[in-house]
């Protein structure tokens, strides 16, 4: 007995409805390549899963054909506003399976949404991320060499900068050594300009100098004499000071 007819309904179940998806649309995809093929067409498809994935399939690339295709659907003697809007709308509606393509992308990249994805694909995705994470490590790499030189550079200007001053440093104080000496042999000059007195051999030895004396005196004029007492009492008598 042969098969019944199959009633074509919706797949209840989540895993063989992905498994029926995904084989069919495989077949879909390769019936489209062979009419292309072999009967030189001009085939475009384009599948929406439930998911909002996108696959699309063009013989002369989508966008040529859809912009034939428009051509063919809308005539000169359509109202321009009408075209105008249908463009637009056609634009719009590549612009979206477009972003969402590349949410779904995005959610891949960050481990999301794995579960539609086949062996392939998942293969494509790890290889994808391999190839993200050795340029970022090479970017890394690059940006520490880069520091790297920096920090190299800086510490060559800088003991550059250490020896300059240190040169300058020593040249000082060679200077004021040198000032020191010239001051210490100019005081020695100066010194031998003045000699000292010599000293005497005993301290009593020395020269009696005139003694001014204060006080009260007893002058006693000598036998003889001619000076009068009264110019003898003015000329050695001093009053004393009064306190």
């Amino acid at each position: 007995m042969g098969r019944g007819r199959v009633e074509l309904k919706r797949i209840e179940n989540k895993i063989n409805r992905q498994v029926t998806f995904s084989k069919r649309r495989n077949g879909l995809l390769k019936k489209a390549y062979e009419l292309s093929v072999l009967c030189d067409a001009e085939v475009a498809l384009i599948i929406f899963s439930s998911r909002g994935k996108l696959y699309e399939f063009g013989s002369s690339g989508m966008s040529k054909t859809l912009e034939r295709y428009q051509r063919c659907c809308f005539t000169p003697q359509d109202n321009s506003l009408e075209r105008e809007t249908q463009n637009w709308y056609q634009e719009v509606t590549k612009l979206k399976a477009k972003y969402e393509a590349l949410q779904r992308t995005q959610r891949h990249l960050l481990g999301e949404d794995l579960g539609p994805l086949n062996v392939k694909e998942l293969q494509n995705l790890e290889k994808q991320l391999e190839g993200a994470l050795a340029l970022a490590r090479q970017r890394k790499t690059q940006i520490m060499i880069e520091q790297m030189e920096d920090l190299r550079k800086k510490e060559r200007e800088l003991g550059d900068l250490n020896k300059q001053l240190k040169i300058k440093l020593e040249a000082e104080g060679q200077n004021l050594k040198t000032i020191q000496g010239l001051w210490s042999s100019g005081a020695a000059a100066e010194t031998s300009n003045f000699p000292l007195h010599p000293s005497h051999p005993h301290p009593m030895d020395c020269d009696h100098e005139p003694v001014l004396q204060i006080g009260y005196h007893h002058f006693v004029q000598a036998e003889g004499s001619s000076v009068p007492k009264s110019m003898a009492g003015e000329t050695n008598f001093i009053h004393g000071w009064v306190i």
